[in-house]
Parts: structure tokens; C-alpha cells; sequence
């Protein structure tokens, strides 16, 4: 106090790490439920607004939901809270709809298949009540519109409805009798005591004729694929971004970016290109690429050396000269088999303000700041107690394993998966030490850990153990088991509220704190 009317406020320290419960499943596996390939979750993405979700499987289909637990009140969640209204719910989500985006295909020129796996998801701006968002696989990228459309029926006919046969002709008393009369193709049966064209209709009209009247009350949801971006891509499609114009988006395989509008399908322009004249000077490849949430013409794509590059657009047509070049000098004496192949990165997000970079790659998340290229402002240790395995983790392909990563919409914190369906969520605001580890279960918090002083003791302590099999588990120095199979490779984070999706094999999980 000072003066009796001035409070000095405490300096604000990190925020306090977030309690995180159980919201919904939906795909929940019973006990010894075999999983369908065909049903593994392959993508996850939140809109804009966060109202919806969209999810992708290996078997080509999109299924939306809908958020359901700030309908009631007709206002967002932030809204409500602004104006005091009591909140006692958490966010709910409904199964919306589904659609077969992709089928499998067949490359006759190189003999090779496609398989129909949703690779990525990407929403796009909504207009007139409809929903637009891009999918692809492997080769092709499609456009989707989900409109509810108001299903028509007939009504007020000027027949009884009860006495209604065939197609609409008139049933008399004998229609009930063994002998039912025999009735022409039209509907009309030759009976002469039937009206005819002959009929005369009086001057006044028929007072009991209506003419039929179309309705509509049921609405259903049609999904319609607008256009297909096909024939562009080499190498598989790793990524697709959507740009804050509205009108344009990338898309990114192994060698090559490719920027699309929207509106245009059969032509795509090559702005980043790494391919070699001679393949067998090929070191890197494209891992990942995004645009930037605000900048149109700035975007982000990672490389399997563990390097980051932000280009601009306007320099050149062909981006092949980066504008900054983010990457980590590694330590000298550390360089091992598994160095290069654990460095490369297997996803990159923006955050909500474009001013820092998320990275993952396989043992780490790093977080940049895009104004700082000497090195990342924080580095978060994922699964450290999996380093002394590297070589089984190699042997079973497992090292290659592309996990997934996001941020919240205040940029406090930061996700992402591991093995044994553990995902892990850090704290980034300075001073935070906020670590913690949740299963993809209904009880999330069982392997719970903050601040763990040495992250291979700690977190070893904390994998929850699993058994399927000696082949595809290991044991750490603690005795228990990891379990190399459930692994949680996507995750989405709410846009506006610390909410997550997860996806565990073909269950979706929600949490929220």
C-alpha cells in the first residue's frame, strides 16, 4: 500500500500447471477388441472458432463433430465468461457426420498404389451456413463442402390418404374384396364408373381438389467434393496449409511446395523445389511446411536435418534462397548412427500470432522464436529414457515414427505424443516448469510429473506398463515396460480453451483443464 490507495501489484509469476480431467471418447475400444486397420485415426484438426472438429482415418473417410455445449446459450464460451454467466460444463463435442474423402487408387505408369489414408486435414473459412475444408492422401488433394440441406416433401394432397392406392388412384369398397379389380400401367383401372377425361366438371370447380404443396421440415448434411488438386505431386503429400488470404494454400511432399488457389484445380505453382540435378546428392528432404497465421507471404517448412527455413514470397517466384534459416549446432563428440535420423523433424506449427515455431522431432520439442536464429528459446525433452533403446527403436522401425505437436491459443503451452498412448504437455512461459505426462484413457492424470530434475529418471518412473508382447516393448532402468505399438502420433489443441484431442489407435480422446 502507498498512500492508502495504491495497491503495487506482485510481479506475475509463471501460471500454475493445469489439472487436466476426462471429457469424452468416441470410438472407445472394448477389452480385446481387435482394432480395424482401415479404423486407425490418422488426422485431427480443430476449426478456427474451435466449434468444430474434424478427424481422419486410413480408410479415406472425414468425420466431423460439432460442438454442442455452447449451443444452449447461443454466445461462445469467452463470451459467457466476460458477461459472469456461470459455466458448469465442459466442452462437449457430438458426432456430426462422416463422408468418404478418398478411395484407393492405382498409378498405372509407375505400377504403384495409393493407398485412400487422410494424411492431413485442413478447415477453411465458412460462408453461407456451410463448412469447407481440404483433405489428402498420399497424391490427392480434395475440397469439401458439408451444407445441411432441407429435405422436401409433399403435402395437403387433395385425396384421403386413407383411401390412397397404387400411385394415387381413388379405392372404392371393392378394393378389399377377394376380387380386386385390375388396374392399368398409369394407375386408372377400366372401369367406366371410374371419372374420365369424359368427366364433367362442374362450373364452380371441385371444391374438395387441392393441388400438392411442398414442405420442408427434416434438414440432412451432404457433403460435396468441389474440386480435386490432382497430377502435382511426385512424392507424397506431407503436408497442406491453408493461408490467411482465404484464396490460396500448399501444399508439400519430399521434394517440392506447390501454392494453389482454391478456386483454380488444374494448375499449381512450384515455389520451393530441393530436388538435385543428380538424386544421388539428395542429403535432405522437406519434413513439414506451414503458413504463416497472419504474414500471406511468409511460410515455414522443416527438413529431415532437423532445420527449420522461413521464406518470404515476395523475394522470388522459385523460393529456393531462404529469408532465415533456423537450426541447432549439435554438441561436439555427440554425433552418433542415430544422430541425423533422431534430428529430423516431423511436424512444425505456428503459433496463434506467428511470432514463434513449434518443432518435433523424435526425442524433442523446440520451441523458436522467429526474430532469433541462433537457436530455439526452449527445448523440452519428450521421451528421454527411450535414448538407451535407439538401436531396437531403429531395428522395429519405431525411430521413424512421426509424432505430432501443438500449442495452446495463449501460447503458455505446448503437446505432443509418445509411446504407450502417454502424451505430454509443457509449460513455455518464462520461468514455467510445468511438465506433465497423461494417458489417452478416462483417466488421464495416473502418470502425473512436474518438474522432473532429471527427465530420465522421472519419466521412466511414469510409463505406464504395458505388455503386448516381449518383441515390442522395452524395459528401462526402473524395470518397467514401454510399449512400442500405442503410440500417440496426432493431437489438436482448442484454438481458444486448453482443451485437447487425441488420437489412440481408432478412439478419440477430449480432455480439458
Amino acid at each position: 500500500m502507498n498512500g492508502g490507495d495504491e495497491v503495487i501489484a506482485a510481479p506475475a509469476g509463471p501460471p500454475q500447471p493445469l489439472e487436466w480431467k476426462f471429457s469424452q471418447v468416441f470410438g472407445e475400444r472394448t477389452a480385446g477388441e481387435e482394432v480395424q486397420e482401415v479404423d486407425i485415426i490418422s488426422a485431427i484438426e480443430f476449426d478456427k472458432s474451435g466449434d468444430h472438429l474434424a478427424t481422419g482415418d486410413r480408410g479415406g473417410r472425414v468425420v466431423l463433430f460439432e460442438r454442442t455445449d455452447t449451443k444452449d446459450h447461443g454466445s461462445s464460451r469467452r463470451d459467457l465468461e466476460r458477461m459472469d454467466y456461470p459455466i458448469t460444463r465442459h466442452p462437449e463435442f457430438r458426432y456430426k457426420t462422416e463422408f468418404q474423402s478418398h478411395e484407393p487408387e492405382f498409378d498405372y505408369l509407375k505400377s504403384l498404389e495409393i493407398e485412400e489414408k487422410i494424411n492431413k486435414i485442413r478447415w477453411c473459412q465458412t460462408a453461407n451456413g456451410a463448412l469447407f475444408l481440404l483433405s489428402t492422401n498420399d497424391k490427392t488433394i480434395k475440397f469439401w463442402k458439408v451444407q445441411e440441406k432441407k429435405v422436401k416433401k409433399i403435402s395437403e394432397m387433395n385425396v384421403d390418404p386413407t383411401k390412397v392406392v397404387g400411385n394415387g388412384s381413388l379405392a372404392s369398397s371393392s378394393n378389399s374384396t377377394s376380387s380386386p379389380k385390375q388396374y392399368l400401367a398409369n394407375g386408372g383401372y377400366p372401369d367406366r364408373s371410374c371419372p374420365s377425361n369424359d368427366f364433367p366438371i362442374p362450373a364452380g370447380g371441385i371444391p374438395s381438389l387441392h393441388l400438392p404443396v411442398v414442405t420442408s421440415h427434416e434438414t440432412s448434411l451432404v457433403a460435396r467434393c468441389r474440386r480435386v488438386y490432382a497430377h502435382a505431386h511426385d512424392y507424397h503429400i506431407n503436408s497442406i496449409s491453408n493461408n490467411s488470404d482465404g484464396e490460396t494454400f500448399i501444399s508439400a511432399d519430399d521434394l517440392r511446395i506447390n501454392l494453389w488457389n482454391l478456386e483454380i484445380s488444374n494448375q499449381s505453382f512450384n515455389i520451393v523445389d530441393v530436388k538435385p540435378a543428380n538424386m544421388e546428392d539428395l542429403t535432405e528432404v522437406i519434413t513439414s511446411a506451414e503458413f504463416h497465421p497472419t504474414h500471406c507471404n511468409t511460410l515455414a517448412y522443416s527438413s529431415s536435418k532437423g532445420s527449420i527455413r522461413l521464406i518470404d514470397l515476395r523475394q522470388s517466384a522459385l523460393c529456393d534462397s531462404h529469408a532465415k534459416l533456423f537450426e541447432e549446432q549439435e554438441a561436439p563428440g555427440s554425433k552418433s548412427f542415430f544422430t541425423e535420423i533422431i534430428a529430423s523433424i516431423s511436424d512444425i506449427k505456428f503459433g496463434k500470432d506467428g511470432r514463434y515455431i513449434l518443432s518435433r522431432d523424435y526425442m524433442t520439442l523446440k520451441l523458436w522464436d522467429i526474430n532469433m536464429d541462433s537457436g530455439p528459446v526452449a527445448t523440452f525433452q519428450v521421451h528421454e529414457y527411450l535414448r538407451p533403446k535407439l538401436c531396437d527403436l531403429y531395428e522395429n522401425d519405431s525411430i521413424f515414427d512421426k509424432f505430432e505437436c501443438c500449442l495452446s491459443g495463449d501460447g503458455l503451452r505446448v503437446a505432443t505424443g509418445s509411446y504407450s498412448n502417454l502424451f505430454r504437455v509443457f509449460g513455455c512461459a518464462p520461468g514455467s516448469t510445468e511438465a506433465t505426462t497423461l494417458e489417452a484413457s478416462k483417466n488421464p492424470m495416473r502418470r502425473h510429473v512436474q518438474t522432473p530434475s532429471r527427465p530420465s529418471r522421472s519419466l521412466s518412473s511414469i510409463t505406464r506398463v504395458v505388455r503386448r508382447g516381449a518383441e515390442n516393448t522395452g524395459v528401462d532402468a526402473n524395470g518397467n515396460s514401454f510399449d512400442f505399438t500405442t503410440k500417440l502420433l496426432h493431437l489438436a489443441w482448442h484454438p481458444t480453451e486448453n482443451s485437447i484431442a487425441c488420437a489412440a489407435a481408432n478412439s478419440l480422446y477430449m480432455y480439458y483443464a
